[in-house]
């Protein structure tokens, strides 16, 4: 048994990709035997699933009112020396993250890190660019602390190593295939989604409504492709300004959905979008794909290493005109081979379960700790 301190920058009540991945791991790495403690913003919640929660209280982040600003105080230090942890997990290391890199050291703790967000290209989106330079040389910092780094993605891996930042693997990709399934498909969920036109060709999204997901690219898709409708399923910063973009279209914003209800959206909709040129991973990619959901994706990030081109969904490039359109009526069009994607798309999720990818992390933190033993005892 190990015990596991994980700091991170946002857990539930939020709702977003990396929080679903840290639920899961958490979830496997208590079911297999470890002993984990949880530090992240306050959010009201104490346990998960065995796992002890120690809330940090903060304030939203100017930008990203969704996201709390946890501050370091030295009562974390407190509560990491009487739970004694054998490794020390920070995710995303940014503000609260820099307790668990300082602690981890200043007690001579084995340390991993792991990189989920790619900021620097999201600096893009919000004008800050000229941040770019800056925020890499942050990145390198704080992640060389670590005795290891881990991505979600080989492109992710490759563009940590070409910035300087050392000790990187691949963490593997998870995904619930028994809550993601083809068998989730119903007509009631259809109708929702496209508020009645069931006989209407259905597109979705799930995810952040943010800037950098790029979801006005759908837009035209709207225009240009008879009788089809569009799903939004999530919130966000950005939510209000979509809803101007988006007004009389056939765009339905539809909130947060959860459980059965998210698996029946990816299962009863004809495409799943995602123009995000920023994923470190994409896991609804993988979610959509589980529920046989045919998806149209940009190439780029850790996409490529999940999607393969026209077979078992589209990959459209960035930086081509009309790139999503043009992959989605590929898609579309495609009648006789949309099943095909179907299939293959579920047979690729089913590869990757969560206790596999949890097992390989729990490998990697024995190697961690094995690695760092000599360097304590002296």
């Amino acid at each position: 048994m190990r015990k596991v301190a994980i700091f991170t920058e946002t857990f539930l009540p939020k709702i977003d990709g990396i929080v679903t991945r840290l639920k899961f791991t958490v979830e496997q790495l208590v079911k297999l035997g470890d002993e984990v403690l949880i530090f992240s913003p306050d959010g009201g919640i104490r346990e998960y699933c065995g796992a002890k929660i120690y809330g940090v209280s903060g304030f939203p982040l100017p930008l990203y009112p969704e996201l709390k600003l946890a501050l370091p105080r030295p009562s974390i230090g407190h509560a990491l020396e009487q739970f004694q942890p054998d490794i020390v997990h920070v995710v995303n290391p940014a503000v609260l993250g820099l307790a668990g890199l300082f602690y981890a050291k200043a007690m001579k703790l084995p340390l991993i890190a792991s990189y989920h967000t790619h900021l620097p290209q999201y600096l893009q989106h919000y004008g800050l660019g000229f941040l770019e330079g800056t925020m890499w040389e942050l990145i390198k910092t704080a992640h060389n602390n670590a005795a290891l780094n881990l991505c979600t993605s080989t492109a992710m891996v490759e563009q940590l190593r070409s910035h300087g930042v050392e000790r990187v693997d691949l963490w593997q990709r998870g995904v619930d295939t028994d809550k993601f399934h083809p068998r989730f498909k119903n007509e009631a969920m259809r109708s929702h989604l496209s508020q009645g036109h069931n006989d209407a060709t259905l597109l979705l999204y799930v995810g952040r409504l943010s800037a950098e997901k790029e979801i006005t690219q759908i837009l035209p898709l709207l225009e240009a492709i008879p009788n089809s409708r569009l799903a939004l399923v999530g919130d966000g910063p950005y939510r209000q300004e979509l809803e101007r973009i988006f007004a009389d279209t056939p765009t339905h914003f539809v909130g947060y959905l959860q459980g059965e209800d998210l698996a029946a959206a990816f299962a009863s909709s004809d495409a799943f979008m995602f123009p995000s040129r920023t994923e470190t991973l994409g896991l609804v990619l993988l979610e959509a794909m589980a529920a046989g959901c045919p998806v149209v994706a940009a190439r780029s990030g850790g996409i490529p290493d999940i999607v393969t081109d026209g077979v078992n969904g589209y990959l459209f490039e960035p930086s081509a005109p009309n790139g999503l359109l043009t992959a989605t009526q590929k898609l579309l069009t495609n009648s006789s081979g949309i099943e095909y994607l179907r299939q293959n798309a579920r047979q690729e999720a089913e590869r990757w379960g969560w206790q596999a990818a949890t097992r390989q992390l729990q490998g990697y933190y024995d190697r961690v700790i094995e690695i760092c033993k000599p360097a304590l005892v002296s």
